[in-house]
């Protein structure tokens, strides 16, 4: 066996980064800085290994295993993620951690969704997928959460297929965790921040957590961004990022399912009852307004419109599962004059993101209605007053009796979000969110800053194939927003 994990997993110049590792045999460490280019800033070799045990509670515990050795963070090391790679024999282990910025701050900090990686991560016993309603952070990552053989199979696929297993087969063929598809560093995070730095962008980055527990992550910077699939986040993490949007900072969200599933850190480990939110201690107590749950749970009374313009409630899924299975793929534009789509010689109805299919897998949205041809909010459903829309996509959330057998267990998603915002009434609201958009949107906070939400997990795609006008916008949003 050949597993390992670092700690923290964020780090100041200057620190210690603890690494822990189980190897029947010696082994080798490369620590390299992964982003526009691969930067290798340390090595050790015939490092001895010692193997410990898996603890039957590590999933929710963490393993608890000795420190292996040190490294040594250089003082001059920049901002950013480091990749370190395990070798033994044939064997090989990933790991990482980031190393926040110190010294000169870039306008940009890319801040991991890796509260949602450790949601997704089924090493060492059940993830939040799988039974669990605790996971801890001290532990390995399963295999293809840091790296993917390539080429990689996409989670989002265009067929009618109910059960959406087209990830899940190919990952058990390549021994990586079948949850793999839905997180972690490799798919969406990696690609963005490789073309953004050689595209010239300074970008700084941390990690969920550090939203929490280091509120002043943010202070220097112009623009907070997220990337890819950041569906989990605590209390204090909107916090810090409200309070930077109020105070004139900006945010940029080329994800989707955003701010989805409030949680709870706990020592180093995370709480989400998710589903089973009726089952959280903290229900009926002055501390109700931390119930893991939706955010757009009326109990929680903060929806993540405020942060975010969007919703999961008023998008769903597209191109995955029976989630508008056989849609394009494509955002349909509809103002193509805003400041966004500059340079781009996109006109009204054209298709933005076809040959990558960017709108795909889960998706965000806003209650909508035509004026004038145009789509624009109701605000009935709590988007900002100045949010414009301009971009949409069909999304569906699935009903119970569409969802992928897997989730049995659940109620359907279209069921469950009518009853967290509709309440008793719910079955006679359902027909509101029963057909959903994807939205790109964008809105100004009063005495604030600027958000601009693209409204979708798959956004990275049409990047890193190379769509000429994904890039430019995702240059002006860039531009604009961390001035």
């Amino acid at each position: 066996m050949l597993d390992g994990y670092a700690w923290p997993q964020s780090v100041l110049p200057g620190k210690e980064i603890a690494l822990h590792v189980s190897s029947t045999d010696p082994f080798g460490i490369e620590v390299a800085r992964e982003g526009g280019a691969r930067e290798v800033v340390w090595r050790a070799d015939a490092v001895a290994g010692s193997e410990h045990p898996i603890p039957a509670t590590a999933s929710a515990d963490g393993c608890g295993w000795p420190t292996t050795l040190t490294i040594p963070v250089g003082d001059d090391w920049r901002s950013g993620y480091y990749s370190v790679t395990l070798v033994s024999g044939q064997e090989r282990a990933d790991a990482f951690f980031v190393v926040r910025p110190k010294h000169r701050k870039s306008p940009i900090l890319l801040v991991l969704s890796t509260a949602t990686y450790n949601a997704y991560n089924d090493w060492g016993g059940p993830s939040l997928y799988t039974g669990g309603t605790r996971v801890s952070f001290e532990r390995p990552l399963a295999r293809g959460f840091l790296t993917k053989p390539e080429p990689a199979v996409r989670k989002a696929q265009a067929i009618p297929d109910r059960e959406a297993l087209g990830y899940f087969i190919w990952a058990k063929e390549k021994g990586l965790s079948p949850w793999s598809g839905g997180s972690g560093w490799w798919t969406w995070e990696r690609p963005f921040i490789a073309w953004a730095e050689r595209e010239g962008f300074a970008i700084d980055v941390a990690v969920s957590q550090d939203l929490e527990h280091h509120p002043d992550v943010l202070e220097g910077h112009r623009l907070f961004l997220s990337v890819g699939h950041d569906e989990y986040w605590s209390w204090g993490m909107r916090d810090t990022v409200e309070r930077f949007l109020a105070a004139n900072g900006n945010a940029a969200f080329f994800s989707g399912n955003t701010c989805w599933w409030q949680v709870r850190f706990e020592d180093e480990a995370m709480v989400c009852f998710k589903y089973r939110a009726g089952e959280d201690p903290v229900l009926g107590t002055p501390d109700q307004r931390f119930l893991t749950g939706a955010w757009a749970d009326r109990r929680i009374e903060r929806p993540e419109h405020a942060l975010t313009g969007l919703s999961f409630s008023r998008g769903g899924y597209s191109r995955y599962g029976l989630g508008v299975p056989r849609a394009s793929g494509a955002y349909t534009v509809w103002r193509p004059d805003h400041w966004a789509f500059e340079g781009t010689d996109l006109r009204y109805g054209d298709a933005l993101g076809l040959v990558d299919a960017i709108v795909g897998y889960e998706v965000d949205g806003c209650e909508l209605v035509v004026v004038d041809g145009l789509p624009v909010p109701t605000h009935m459903d709590g988007a900002p007053d100045t949010l414009e829309v301009l971009a949409t996509a069909p999304a569906k959330l699935w009903s119970q009796d569409e969802q992928p057998s897997r989730y049995a267990s659940e109620p359907g998603e279209l069921e469950h979000v009518a009853m967290v915002l509709f309440g008793e009434e719910w079955e006679s609201q359902i027909h509101r969110i029963a057909n959903n958009h994807a939205v790109v949107g964008c809105f100004d906070i009063p005495g604030g800053g600027s958000v601009f939400n693209a409204g979708c997990t798959d956004w990275t795609y049409g990047i890193d194939g190379g769509d000429a006008d994904v890039q430019l916008i995702t240059r002006n949003v860039l531009d604009r927003l961390s001035l």
